[in-house]
């Protein structure tokens, strides 16, 4: 062999070294990213754990104050309709007390009415008559004759 191709084959060789050493190189920074990945991955697991577990927590107090306020509004509902069926009742009580009486009233009014008109009435009867009479002295209607 001669000079020069030994010398393209040192070449050839340490060629091959440099890109031995790099993929040497190469795997060791893989193995070292996959480490890292995989702490990254353990660190996000142990951190998010607690949060999803808070999550959980939240969601389930949630639906329990949904649940609760439901019932609230349901019984104060239920509350507003028994008040007012209570209103109603005492309204319509109210004012069967107040008109019933009142009802009397005016009847007992109209009556003392029609009694103070037909007193009037006899009254005016009683001048209309003695306007019709002729009038006589009091000589004449003792006048016996």
């Amino acid at each position: 062999m001669t000079e020069t191709g030994e010398l393209f084959l040192g070449i050839i060789a340490f060629a091959m070294l440099v890109m031995a050493l790099i993929q040497v190189g190469a795997i060791f920074a893989g193995l070292r990213l996959a480490k890292r990945v995989d702490q990254i991955a353990t660190q996000l697991d142990r951190d998010i754990k607690p949060i999803l577990a808070n999550l959980t927590t939240i969601s389930n107090e949630a639906t329990r104050t949904a649940a609760l306020a439901a019932k609230q509004v349901e019984r104060f509902d239920q509350v507003f309709a028994e008040l007012a069926q209570r209103v109603d009742t005492t309204l319509a009580a109210a004012q069967s007390f107040v008109t019933g009486p009142a009802k009397q009233g005016v009847a007992i009014f109209a009556g003392v009415s029609a009694l103070i008109d037909s007193f009037r009435g006899l009254r005016e009867a009683s001048r209309r008559r003695q306007a019709s009479r002729p009038v006589v002295d009091e000589e004449e209607s003792l006048f016996i004759g």
